[in-house]
């Protein structure tokens, strides 16, 4: 009887065990949705690693859609998103405004949607994992006014003109340019983030001030193809950038390229994770999350050039 009794025994904790198992498996497994404003943009190539990272040590699975500044096809892919049944979603709006239907879909299913990097206009952002924009664009003039003595005529090419972030950014580096009655903004241009942006709009800025001191730009991409433009000009213009991209980075120890903003878009991409994870947990989470910066130039270049 005691055999028949331990058998039976056996059995009811096996099947409660088997009954329990699939609901604890779909507890534990989160898949989170990443829909990111480019997928070839080095910035987000690393961010994205740093989402698939902290992402795997919190045993969560990354859903990802492309976009590639397309805003029809970043909406489509949210709610292709949440149809898979993500339970949030990180996004690099490619507009603040032009994509808020993707921000309406993810409210109407309530799946919490964070914005990284690129913020939205639209009141249902749950947060903003953001950088201080106009703090950044301050420190860049000042590092640039300081360079040049206080005088000068400056050129800035912006990122693109939906996106409040670059207007953020070049708003800071004007209010702190019109501090020094020596320095000139003589153009500013919006236009995509892109290399070869930089080199003809860098081309057209020189031609018309041939005696340019420094140009703004509103991503290291774009850095980097004004760069390649002063370099065939044989020119001495600063140019300044921002992310901190390893290419950017050899260019500022070659000392082709003055200086860049390091935002980490690894550590972006994990602070992101984590933001989106408290949240989950239903804890109190500000909705503006910012990220550090920090200005790199020859004076800090090799504490920031990977290890060999």
């Amino acid at each position: 009887m005691s055999r028949f009794r331990f058998a039976v025994g056996t059995a009811a904790l096996l099947l409660a065990a088997f009954a329990l198992a699939p609901a604890v498996h779909a507890q534990q497994k989160i898949t989170i949705g990443v829909s990111l404003a480019q997928d070839d943009n080095p910035f987000y190539i690393a961010m994205l690693r740093g989402i698939r990272a902290r992402a795997q040590e919190l045993g969560w699975e990354v859903a990802t859609v492309s976009a590639n500044e397309d805003k029809l096809k970043q909406i489509n892919g949210v709610q292709d998103l949440i149809a898979r049944g993500v339970k949030g979603i990180l996004i690099s709006p490619i507009d603040a405004v032009g994509v808020n239907a993707a921000y309406d879909a993810a409210a109407a299913a309530k799946v919490p949607i964070v914005s990284v990097a690129r913020g939205s206009t639209s009141p249902n952002q749950t947060i903003h994992v953001a950088m201080d924009e106009k703090q950044i664009g301050r420190d860049i003039a000042e590092w640039t006014a300081q360079k040049l003595g206080g005088k000068g005529k400056v050129a800035l090419l912006m990122g693109p003109s939906g996106a409040p972030t670059f207007k953020n950014l070049g708003d800071g580096y004007s209010e702190v340019m019109a501090k020094y009655p020596g320095s000139q903004i003589v153009s500013r241009n919006d236009g995509p983030l892109t290399r070869e942006r930089g080199v003809k709009q860098t081309e057209d800025a020189l031609v018309a001030n041939p005696d340019l001191k420094a140009i703004y730009t509103a991503n290291d991409d774009v850095a980097l193809g004004a760069m390649q433009a002063v370099l065939a000009a044989n020119k001495t213009t600063l140019v300044t950038g921002m992310n901190g991209v390893p290419p950017a980075l050899r260019a500022v120890k070659d000392g082709k390229m003055a200086m860049t903003i390091e935002l980490n878009p690894v550590l972006w991409g994990r602070l992101g994770v984590d933001v989106l994870a408290t949240y989950l947990k239903g804890e109190k989470v500000e909705p503006r999350v910012f990220i550090k910066h920090v200005i790199i130039d020859k004076t800090n270049i090799d504490s920031k050039l990977p290890k060999s």
